[in-house]
């Protein structure tokens, strides 16, 4: 088979696997999960088993890492809860996802196909700067309306007490972190060495999108998360830079927090129109 077939009909087995998040995280089919994977992996091989080598690009192989990477995060409820189980639950298993495909590039594939920059020795300009500070302006406009006219405030626990606050800060910031980890620096920078950028970037925000519903982005959430996840995966090209989406990420779930607490307690952030 041809290189140029084999790049025409990569779409194929990419979207396959990129289609098994919804079954697991949306539609909460495990079942169909698994055979989108299976699929995807399969015939990403069927397409290139003679053209597999050991140095170079392998479909196969990074589709394989963003399938191990979803199967780990698969296993464990998503819903958001604040107990020591939860908080271990979802550290062992979101920690996993982004470990083990990791390890796997690195030491069994030998390859380098995944990393984390996060310094990039360049300073942020005017714009990097103008848009953190539309992120907090953004969010503090639309989250309100979202979180409590859709009700979706309810996914998340009553936090009433001191401890449970802090709690959600610190789950908030450690899931939005683990995001870019794995959904930027780990399934669309795999994507990208098959795609276009483009293409690898609505592939990753499916992924991305479909997670942050299982999380408690619903009703009308995907109107919000899908151009973020889309917007994520572009400033990254743009600034090849984790600490700055990464950034980007804490500063809108900065407004998360406040917004559920908000919710849960009302009156206890008089900051908000809503």
């Amino acid at each position: 088979m041809s290189a140029g077939v084999t790049a025409r009909w990569a779409i194929a087995p990419a979207a396959l696997v990129c289609l098994a998040a919804p079954a697991f995280f949306v539609v909460q089919w495990a079942w169909l999960g698994w055979v989108l994977l299976a699929a995807g992996v399969g015939a990403a091989w069927a397409l290139e088993r003679r053209a597999i080598t050991a140095s170079g690009p392998s479909l196969t192989r990074d589709l394989s890492l963003i399938a191990i990477g979803m199967l780990i995060v698969s296993v464990i409820p998503l819903a958001a809860e604040l107990d020591n189980a939860a908080m271990l639950r979802f550290t062992l298993a979101l920690g996993g996802a982004v470990v083990v495909p990791y390890v796997i590039s690195r030491y069994v594939y030998r390859d380098r196909a995944i990393s984390f920059p996060w310094r990039t020795g360049q300073r942020w300009g005017r714009l990097q700067w103008g848009w953190l500070a539309a992120v907090l302006v953004l969010g503090w406009l639309i989250l309100p309306f979202y979180f409590i006219t859709s009700g979706v405030y309810q996914n998340w626990p009553v936090v009433d007490t001191p401890e449970l606050i802090v709690r959600l800060f610190v789950g908030v910031g450690a899931v939005g972190i683990w995001d870019e980890l794995f959904f930027i620096c780990t399934v669309f920078a795999l994507l990208r060495r098959h795609f276009p950028d483009a293409v690898a970037n609505v592939l990753q925000s499916v992924v991305f999108v479909s997670f942050l519903w299982e999380l408690g982005y619903r009703e009308w959430g995907p109107v919000l998360t899908i151009p973020f996840a889309l917007l994520q995966g572009f400033i990254f090209l743009r600034t090849h830079s984790l600490a700055y989406v990464v950034t980007v990420h804490l500063l809108f779930d900065a407004v998360v927090f406040a917004v559920l607490v908000h919710a849960h307690n009302p009156g206890a952030l008089p900051i908000f129109l809503v």
